[in-house]
């Protein structure tokens, strides 16, 4: 028998794997266990039968998000120059909400008691201007012993300049038995603050994942390779990941943008949104072509500067709760009903209304389709949870339906708009790609509101995020910082110098992982800025420096809509991506049958939003397997499969293509049907919301 390749999610609600074995793909999903996740990964691989045989295993873990976002990582300290013991806490002058006068902080990880200094002096260009005092460095290390500090964090100035003194204060902290993170060895480049978080969430969830992975290890079959999902949209290696924990801190949903942009290019499509809607949360994330990164991201609340893709989060997922705030309006998200007790339609306990409910209660759900049939839904739960709410609000059942879905529409909306129309790209260029537990039951209403044409759903939307695992490339990022302008004369020796030092690094890490030299791609990139700015764009370098900054001016224009050619411009950074090129699973491409014709399992009653409120429209339900590439068939319809739903509204119709994803595209023609579509919304919220005023409270 062959070996199998798998990639395992972990997320909030369900635990997703997929299997790669003889050319064919195995989905599966199970419960996903928060206070072990490890335990839901194994019972999968066992009830696949897949242990035994099992080659590479390629893991995106939820463990050191959801160790920030509560507050459980490890007891931390820190350790940095004498006179920024508080750059943690000062941050930087910027308001989250510029006029709240009530504005609450998010405490630092490391309070001050446990952040330390030692007596050292570097100047910007590593120039040492006060010794290292190796008795500051016993009091201090002696202060973190009696605060009883599980890991330490490691952030002198100037170090990523000269690492010299870090090093040795790394090399003491090692000694005393500490899980320890040095800024010279994790993120060697400027900005203290960004640079200190960074290297603080790197300790603060270290021995998490340090833990958890050794575990995994260990369960695992040996011989078994295991790598780890970064926020980049690239993988490494165990070791790596349990030294750089902070890589992993959104592996879940990069590794599902991998996987959009992977079925969508098999279907000829370049430009897209991916919307990933899950149990919790919602992530989408705008792919023009290349993945879109950052380094300016936050994990909650706590900024990071290693690079990730550029995704942005909202708590509404199908597991969100369904609340009145003091007002008494509906709310809907942030908080959820997890995997225990989950949705009351779930029948393990849970009594309060979610998404999921909602969508049991208008039909869309199948109570008897769920998880491939394995499980059934409660519908007589998921109707009372939804009539408390409706009691509340004075509505009928279905009206609180269409009105949680609604609210939870309207916040994924906004994530959409934020990564889109407030960047200056129109979504109606873009091809919707909806994917996770929930995003096809969400997305061609919400393609109407953004009046987007197409919606892509892949072959096994449900666990796509697992499937962006097995095609993701083993991926490591490099930077250094060099603050040089980039006309001066020596400029492109210097930045070639050291572009060179990186490949080799790079090239010599690969290596040390199996990857042959043919196997090996470098990317090259600058941090361009204009002198003086405090931001910088991320430029590829193709060798000349002239040619750079004019792509600087030219992505300056597009990003904020003006550029001065005339500008000195400044290299601020260096960076180098190493890519070992992995084979991923080929999509098999089928004939097309555009004369089948496929009959549907049956037809059921469904609710939809009409002109004067919710209306009952008779939907054919069919059976995703059997749609053959080629069928094509008009909404309103439901489409099961074993890791999803997708609901095909009224005046949409559907298409499957030569590898197995479904197009679903308006019935009308371009924006005149978007907007017809639009307007059908927005009567009914329009009377029942004027309805509801009457009575002091709001759905939406």
């Amino acid at each position: 028998m062959t070996a199998i390749l798998a990639g395992v999610d972990t997320g909030g609600t369900f635990t997703d794997l997929v299997l790669f074995q003889e050319g064919k793909l195995r989905v599966h999903k199970v419960f996903s266990t928060p206070h072990d996740p490890s335990q839901a990964i194994l019972e999968g691989l066992q009830e696949l039968g897949a242990l035994p045989r099992l080659r590479t295993l390629v893991h995106g873990s939820t463990v050191a998000t959801n160790a920030v976002l509560e507050g459980k990582g490890a007891r931390t300290g820190l350790i940095t120059t004498a006179g920024f013991r508080d750059v943690l806490e000062i941050g930087r002058q910027t308001r989250p909400s510029l006029y709240n006068l009530r504005v609450q902080k998010v405490p630092p990880l490391v309070p001050r008691a446990r952040r330390v200094e030692v007596v050292e002096r570097l100047n910007e260009r590593g120039e040492v201007l006060i010794p290292l005092d190796e008795g500051s460095l016993e009091e201090a290390l002696a202060t973190l012993a009696r605060e009883e500090v599980e890991a330490v964090a490691v952030v002198l100035l100037f170090s990523f300049a000269n690492p010299a003194h870090e090093r040795r204060v790394a090399e003491a902290a090692r000694q005393r038995g500490w899980y320890v993170s040095a800024s010279a060895e994790v993120l060697p480049e400027f900005r203290e603050y960004e640079r200190t978080s960074t290297l603080v969430l790197n300790a603060y969830v270290g021995p998490l994942i340090d833990r958890y992975l050794g575990q995994l290890e260990q369960a695992l079959p040996a011989g078994t390779g295991l790598r780890i999902m970064q926020s980049n949209g690239g993988s490494i290696s165990s070791a790596m990941a349990r030294r750089e924990a902070a890589r992993t801190l959104l592996s879940g949903p990069a590794a599902g943008v991998v996987g959009a942009r992977f079925v969508a290019r098999a279907s000829g499509i370049e430009r897209l949104i991916a919307l990933d809607i899950g149990g919790t949360s919602t992530d989408v994330s705008l792919v023009d072509g290349a993945i879109t990164e950052t380094t300016d991201g936050r994990i909650g609340g706590h900024p990071t500067k290693l690079p990730m893709i550029d995704i942005h989060t909202v708590g509404a997922g199908g597991g969100s709760l369904a609340w009145f705030d003091l007002g008494g309006a509906l709310r809907v998200g942030p908080r959820s009903a997890g995997a225990v007790p989950g949705p009351a339609a779930y029948g393990r306990g849970g009594t309060l209304a979610t998404v999921t409910d909602a969508h049991v209660v208008l039909g869309r759900l199948l109570p008897d389709a769920f998880l491939g049939g394995s499980r059934r839904l409660d519908v007589v739960q998921a109707r009372q949870a939804v009539g408390r709410i409706a009691a509340r609000l004075g509505a009928s059942l279905e009206e609180a339906a269409l009105g949680i879905v609604r609210i939870a529409n309207a916040n994924m909306e906004a994530a959409i708009r934020l990564i889109s129309v407030e960047r200056g790209l129109d979504p109606r260029h873009f091809t919707l790609v909806a994917f996770g537990g929930a995003g096809p039951l969400h997305a061609c209403e919400l393609a109407a509101s953004l009046s987007i044409p197409r919606v892509l759903v892949p072959a096994a939307p449900g666990v796509l995020s697992a499937l962006g695992m097995l095609v993701a490339d083993v991926l490591k990022d490099y930077v250094r910082t060099l603050m040089l302008p980039i006309d001066q004369e020596q400029a492109q020796a210097t930045v070639e110098e050291a572009l060179l030092a990186l490949e080799e690094q790079g090239r010599a890490d690969l290596l040390a992982e199996g990857f042959a030299g043919e196997r090996i791609q470098i990317e090259r990139y600058l941090d361009l800025r204009y002198v003086g700015q405090s931001y910088e764009l991320t430029i590829p370098f193709g060798g000349d420096c002239a040619r750079a900054a004019q792509q600087f001016h030219l992505a300056h224009e597009r990003r904020f809509g003006y550029s001065d050619p005339n500008e000195p411009v400044q290299v601020v950074n260096v960076r180098l991506k190493a890519r070992g090129l992995v084979e991923p699973p080929v999509l098999e491409r089928q004939p097309l049958q555009p004369e089948a014709v496929v009959q549907p399992l049956e037809r059921r009653q469904v609710i939809f939003a009409g002109e004067a409120g919710p209306v009952a429209h008779e939907a054919a339900i069919y059976e995703r397997s059997a749609l053959v590439p080629g069928v094509q068939f008009v909404g309103p319809a439901i489409v099961t499969q074993y890791d999803t739903t997708t609901v095909v509204p009224p005046g949409w119709r559907a298409r499957v293509d030569a590898v197995g994803n479904l197009l679903i595209e308006l019935a009308g023609d371009g924006p005149a049907g978007v907007q017809q579509l639009q307007q059908q919304r927005r009567q009914p919220a329009q009377a029942a919301s004027a309805q509801l005023a009457e009575e002091g409270s709001h759905v939406w």
